[in-house]
């Protein structure tokens, strides 16, 4: 049983700079998802490590991340900003993976980190803390999520959705392989290249995440946070998958794929793929 805690979130989170939409957000950032990453790893005095590596901008993404994190009462933030897989090998780049309570990865390109720190050092410490530290957390945002997976959606059209090759899948961090992430989910129409991802591995189950919106992932189990929705795409239940049989740019077929959509509070366990809902008069998470 793996011990640490995953938390991806699906984007544009709440920061307490009244940048995001209102419409995704909750009214106070003390009341939302990186007050939960706070509260997973420890508190306010634990050590936190943003890694803004996906980014076009590292250094504004790292001192938004450190304003917003200081806004909460955390006083022991560093900004790990890798650009090479030379500096995935650095000493001390490796030393504060070692030390961290909490890794952060922000949004941008997953492709970055996967091609920056997917096989190098620090991956290796990542896997190995996540696996047996009990409340080490690693989360991410947006293109953080999404590196997550072992498969990892790593582009595709949502105009092309649908069709055989909408979606681009490239190797993960593989720390969750059970999962398939996407990200800014509702708001970007990517229910079409989430399905051809489920597709193409019908042992795994899809993630689609909605802005401002993330699971808690520990014991197998992950619980909803935030102000959104995350659907969830089953293929365990197709009767039909003709995806291998196409050709690129085909129209695909699928039959009986479940679909869940679940919010702020509501659990699934991913072994046994049960839906756990909060009861609707339960106060938010």
């Amino acid at each position: 049983m793996v011990k640490g805690t995953l938390i991806p979130i699906g984007g544009n989170e709440d920061k307490g700079d009244r940048k995001t939409h209102e419409k995704y957000t909750i009214e106070y950032i003390e009341e939302g998802i990186l007050s939960h990453v706070v509260k997973e790893c420890g508190g306010i005095n634990s050590k936190i490590i943003i890694i803004p590596t996906a980014s076009s901008i590292p250094v504004e993404v790292g001192e938004n991340y450190i304003d917003a994190f200081t806004k909460l009462g955390c006083t022991n933030i560093h900004v790990l900003d890798i650009r090479s897989k030379e500096d995935s090998e650095k000493p001390e780049s490796i030393d504060l993976i070692k030390t961290a309570d909490c890794i952060m990865f922000s949004g941008g390109d997953q492709s970055k980190i996967s091609n920056k720190i997917g096989g190098s050092t620090i991956h290796n410490i990542l896997l190995d803390r996540y696996k047996n530290e009990e409340g080490f957390v690693i989360a991410g945002t947006s293109a953080g999520a999404m590196v997550m997976a072992n498969k990892m959606i790593a582009g595709g059209s949502s105009t092309d959705a649908f069709t055989k090759g909408a979606v681009i899948m490239r190797d993960g961090l593989g720390l969750i392989p059970e999962l398939i992430f996407d990200t800014h989910f509702i708001q970007r129409g990517r229910f079409g290249r989430q399905s051809e991802a489920v597709a193409k591995f019908p042992n795994l189950l899809g993630i689609g995440l909605a802005e401002d919106t993330g699971l808690i992932i520990k014991n197998n189990e992950f619980v909803v946070i935030g102000s959104g929705m995350i659907i969830i795409f089953d293929p365990k239940t197709l009767t039909h998958n003709n995806e291998q049989l196409l050709s690129e740019g085909t129209p695909m077929t699928m039959a009986n794929l479940t679909v869940h959509v679940l919010s702020n509070g509501d659990r699934f366990n991913i072994e046994n793929r049960k839906v756990k809902v909060l009861p609707i008069d339960a106060p938010f998470v």
